[in-house]
């Protein structure tokens, strides 16, 4: 097995170096610019653009992976709404140029994609449920895996995952868990929405659970998240609670106050019995991951 990862300099790329590190597997992180991960070797990076088809093109045909992890996207919701043709540009044409490319090559094509595919109207959801996607972002990630669905042939694996959290390096931004550490900390005041359900998914975890799935060739849509699904209130709560610090000055509001440019989803988590059985996936809680943070 030969994994090419996509967006290694993301945290979730940066966990799947250390993964395959670990288990001594044969891998090529990718990012775009420079390596930014300092225990990532530099024989095992290279920069890849995914809007470019010839780069995409060189760089696989180069390394020869039997596997690839597509982990780079544009992920910042209301960033896509507003810059759609960016977000078309990279979260679904980059994935039809490596789904053509992995299809003539018989490449396993693996892409991270989102909660954020459902409405949020009947959460928590499983693989066969319908999504119906309420923003750019959203409906760029939905038509992302319909090419991996449609396309004849095609080994491919999608990986569905909510609040991604963790400790990285030089990440380019920050994730729920660090942030209201951080913010807590220093006392600063807080306006945290209570009506936004989600279960935050432990970076390891989630990349335990992709390298899994090819190891094991699975096919299909797989959920992978946390076990326990929260307002985003009671989160930011708990991880006061942990370490001890004060929550006096966090406000509670509901979303459609912060007139946020794209619409997000009330109510998410994910079924995790697919994931529980086929991959043997058992996610931490929230509390067993703080002390590692």
């Amino acid at each position: 097995m030969r994994i090419l990862i996509t967006g290694s300099n993301g945290l979730l790329g940066q966990k799947l170096v250390d993964l395959c590190l670990a288990k001594q597997l044969d891998f090529l992180a990718t990012s775009s610019g420079a390596n930014r991960y300092s225990a990532c070797p530099t024989d095992k990076y290279q920069t890849l653009d995914i809007t470019d088809e010839q780069n995409i093109q060189a760089v696989l045909e180069s390394y020869k992976p039997t596997h690839v992890i597509h982990t780079a996207a544009m992920t910042n919701v209301d960033q896509c709404e507003l810059q759609p043709e960016a977000c078309d540009l990279v979260n679904r044409q980059a994935v039809w140029m490596l789904a053509k490319y992995c299809q003539l090559h018989h490449i396993h094509l693996q892409l991270l994609s989102t909660d954020f595919v459902f409405d949020g109207q009947d959460g928590p959801y499983a693989e066969t449920d319908e999504p119906n996607p309420l923003s750019v972002y959203a409906r760029s990630k939905v038509e992302a895996e319909k090419i991996l669905q449609t396309t004849e042939g095609l080994r491919f694996s999608i990986v569905r995952t909510i609040i991604v959290y963790g400790q990285g390096e030089q990440l380019s931004r920050s994730n729920l868990i660090l942030w209201a550490k951080e913010a807590l900390q220093k006392g600063s005041p807080l306006q945290i929405v209570n009506d936004q359900f989600r279960a935050p998914t432990w970076a390891e975890d989630l990349a335990w659970a992709c390298v899994r799935i090819c190891e094991l060739n699975h096919v299909g849509i797989f959920h992978i998240a946390g076990p326990e699904v929260l307002s985003i209130y009671d989160i930011v709560a708990r991880v006061a609670a942990f370490y001890k610090l004060p929550i006096q000055q966090v406000t509670q509001l509901s979303s459609d106050t912060l007139q946020q440019p794209a619409k997000r989803p009330a109510r998410t988590g994910f079924v995790l019995d697919k994931a529980s059985a086929l991959l043997g996936y058992r996610p931490h809680t929230l509390e067993q991951t703080f002390a590692l943070l």
